[in-house]
């Protein structure tokens, strides 16, 4: 972390340093989201990610910042607007076509939901971050502490080993999640 940076030993200095970047770089990525289209709750909701993997990454053993903290911040702003931004312009609906394969397809989110949480809060964030938020095996590694791409993906296929011998302990079938 560079000079600058607050010492973080009490729940009052992690305040004062989410105070502290919230005021230096959020406006800069509030100004980022706004001028590529988005909403300032858009912004809100992409800093605030940002701030999580951020703190995260900051945390974890052996984690050396080569750059400003502010600039870190605002490049995974930046790149989470951006993978975001790209998924939003892709989806291009045709006339109703979704509510066909919506009602052909009626399957419970929920109970897929439900079997995925027994995997963990971690597995569970990972699997969102690559299958939802489409983020690389690299940003993933280093969001999560992995040595590299490599050990993300084989943490992938471990949680999701997890999900699958639940539901072959459960002797569930495709039908079973169906609504």
């Amino acid at each position: 972390m560079n000079e600058n940076m607050i010492v973080v030993k009490t729940i009052e200095d992690r305040e004062k340093l989410f105070i502290a970047l919230y005021k230096g770089v959020f406006p800069a990525v509030a100004r980022h989201v706004s001028k590529m289209g988005g909403s300032f709750d858009e912004a809100k909701d992409i800093f605030q990610d940002a701030l999580v993997a951020w703190y995260e990454k900051a945390a974890s053993d052996g984690f050396v910042l080569r750059s400003d903290e502010q600039a870190y911040l605002f490049g995974i702003s930046k790149n989470l607007w951006l993978k975001k931004h790209k998924r939003n312009t892709q989806y291009v609906p045709l006339d109703g076509y979704d509510a066909e394969c919506e009602e052909e397809a009626a399957l419970s989110y929920g109970k897929i939901l439900s079997f995925l949480q027994t995997a963990g809060k971690k597995c569970m964030d990972l699997l969102r971050s690559f299958y939802y938020d489409e983020l690389p095996l690299n940003d993933i590694a280093e969001i999560f502490g992995f040595s590299g791409a490599r050990s993300a993906t084989v943490q992938k296929y471990k949680c999701l080993e997890k999900v699958r011998e639940t539901v072959e302990e459960r002797s569930l079938t495709y039908e079973d999640f169906l609504a």
